[in-house]
Parts: C-alpha cells; sequence; structure tokens
C-alpha cells in the first residue's frame, strides 16, 4: 500500500475517533475540508506542518 494512503487512512482513524466531520477537523486545524479529504484518500501529500495543525485538534 502506498504511504500516502496508509497516512491517510491513520488520519480518518483519528479523526472519527474524535467524532469529528472532516468539515469540522478541516475548521479546527484551519485548513481546507477539500485537502483534509484529498489526504486521507490518498491523493495529496501532507506535510509534517499540517500534521502538527490536526493533532493540536484534541
Amino acid at each position: 500500500m502506498d504511504i500516502r494512503k496508509k497516512i491517510g487512512l491513520r488520519i480518518k482513524e483519528y479523526r472519527t475517533n474524535l467524532k469529528l466531520t472532516q468539515e469540522a477537523l478541516a475548521f479546527k486545524a484551519e485548513i481546507d475540508k477539500t485537502y483534509v479529504n484529498e489526504v486521507e484518500n490518498g491523493k495529496r501529500n501532507i506535510s509534517v506542518i499540517n500534521l502538527e495543525k490536526i493533532d493540536l485538534c484534541t
């Protein structure tokens, strides 16, 4: 499996454990909801900075 897909699945799992929609996660992390969708589906690379933003959403 492609590393982008693995990371995307982990982000999706993290988001669902927090009971957040993609839109809610994007809002809290101050990133675009389309970007979140593309990352979760393995279509885009995610930067370390954006990973940190997502991690701070807890």
